[in-house]
């Protein structure tokens, strides 16, 4: 057999193991035999692309050491920045790598404009479209992840940017695109080519700049989709199959997840891939606008000790207090005591798909006391106890109640419902979406203010 023959069938071994992950990672039993297939795929994957490379009959020693070098140095870097990051950094840290993937597409564009391998006919025309188009995804994947990482890390307001006839704006940008193409196919001059990358980057920041923070989660996942459609159009210029099949897994994968969360928060498909639902939220500084309740760990331990069930809904205040441990703790003592405990995730819980699944597998929580919204909705009027932990927006009774919030039609765990609740945080400032929260000023609302760790400490020691 050739090189390229066995760096084929191992690209197939890799794809193969790539389908396996996906299927590891749709079901919480079998996640870390997924992510185990998935490394091993990538690991087969950049071997055989090294191998390929080092005895394909290259000729200049060059381009193999710059080849070795990145990817040691590349390597070391995910490996860092793995090590490092905490769970709240998780969703800007996969933005920033999305960014890295649309920034390969367009460099791999640019490459195969400059070396087209003397093309002639239909095939070269092909080639420029496969160019143009690749560009044009890496760029506005590059930017729109650039802007969702500043967005999730706080280094850039979550409001959106509302520009006078946005819509227009990226309607426009679309047509003008369409028409480049064509134009560059016919006549492929350098300077449309630059015109197409700079128009892709300006989208891209417009696309996720108009989006609201209560709509990040979506983002991350369709900014993922993107991502995996650069990989594959990359995967086109340099005739590499591993690359297009990576790629539409991934691009298939996320649109579909992307779908499945519009659905969860009542939003439009197409409106995410348009940028259009980041209309502002109205101006709700975080001030209080009712009489709440406050309760402290004590009288919330006294709660707890004569309860019959309770429902935990964590947010991403659970993550950025780190109070995991202790919540798992804290359920755990509370089945001891006969009581019935399970936890309520919200499609969006946290600002990436999955974050407190992840979070509360990580404290040791079983599975099967964690529920979906769907699964536990129903069940919250007979409920006893609500702890709220660090959730927001995702428990708003607006959403359901009120037709004039930007977060209205939204599916929302139904908090209010249960005989008592009891919402942890650090103020009565608004969520993320900038939506004041009514469910704070309920009568069956108490709130217990402080760092979520902390107090949930205190109610064990109390217990």
């Amino acid at each position: 057999m050739t090189p390229y023959a066995i760096a084929q069938a191992a690209y197939l071994v890799a794809a193969l193991l790539f389908i396996l992950s996906l299927a590891g990672l749709s079901r919480h039993e079998t996640s870390r035999r997924g992510v185990s297939f998935g490394i091993a795929g990538m690991v087969i994957a950049i071997a055989a692309t090294v191998w390929l490379v080092l005895v394909g009959g290259a000729t200049d020693v060059v381009p193999i050491v710059i080849l070795v070098v990145a990817v040691l140095i590349g390597g070391s870097i995910g490996l860092w920045r793995a090590r490092i990051v905490e769970m709240t950094g998780m969703p800007e840290l996969i933005a920033l790598l999305h960014s890295f993937v649309g920034a390969a597409a367009v460099l791999v564009g640019w490459n195969g404009a400059l070396y087209d391998g003397g093309l002639t006919g239909a095939l070269r025309d092909i080639h420029h479209a496969e160019v143009f188009i690749g560009v044009f995804i890496g760029g506005v994947t590059f930017t729109g992840s650039i802007v969702a990482f500043l967005k999730l890390s706080g280094r850039m307001s979550s409001k959106p940017l509302v520009l006078p006839g946005k819509n227009v704006l990226n309607l426009g940008a679309l047509v003008v695109f369409a028409g480049l193409t064509v134009w560059y196919v016919i006549v492929p001059d350098t300077r449309l080519l630059i015109a197409v990358t700079v128009l892709a980057l300006a989208l891209g920041w417009h696309l996720v700049a108009s989006i609201g923070g209560g709509d990040m989660p979506v983002v991350v996942s369709m900014l993922n989709s993107y991502s995996g459609w650069a990989a594959a159009a990359a995967g086109f210029l340099l005739n590499n199959d591993l690359l297009i099949i990576t790629g539409a897994l991934v691009g298939s994968s996320g649109a579909y997840l992307s779908y499945i969360m519009c659905k969860a928060m009542n939003r439009s498909f197409l409106s995410v891939i348009a940028g259009g639902f980041g209309i502002a939220a109205p101006s709700s500084s975080g001030e209080e606008d009712g009489e709440y309740r406050e309760m402290d760990a004590a009288a919330a331990a006294s709660l707890l000790a004569d309860t019959s069930s309770v429902v935990i809904v964590p947010g991403y205040g659970m993550a950025v207090a780190q109070a995991q441990y202790p919540v798992a703790e804290l359920a755990s003592k509370l089945q001891g005591r006969g009581v019935e405990v399970r936890f309520g995730i919200h499609p969006v819980a946290g600002r990436l798909p999955g974050h407190m699944n992840v979070l509360l597998a990580e404290a040791k929580v079983p599975y099967d006391i964690v529920l979906e919204m769907d699964e536990i909705n129903d069940d919250l009027a007979s409920t006893s106890v609500v702890l709220v932990i660090g959730a927001n927006d995702t428990v708003n009774p607006a959403a359901a109640e009120d037709p004039s919030s930007p977060i209205a039609g939204m599916p929302v765990i139904r908090a209010w419902e249960a005989e008592n609740v009891i919402v942890f945080k650090r103020s009565m400032a608004s969520g993320y979406a900038g939506v004041q929260n009514p469910l704070f000023f309920r009568d069956n609302t108490h709130m217990l203010f402080g760092d979520a760790k902390d107090r949930v400490e205190d109610i064990l020691r109390d217990l």
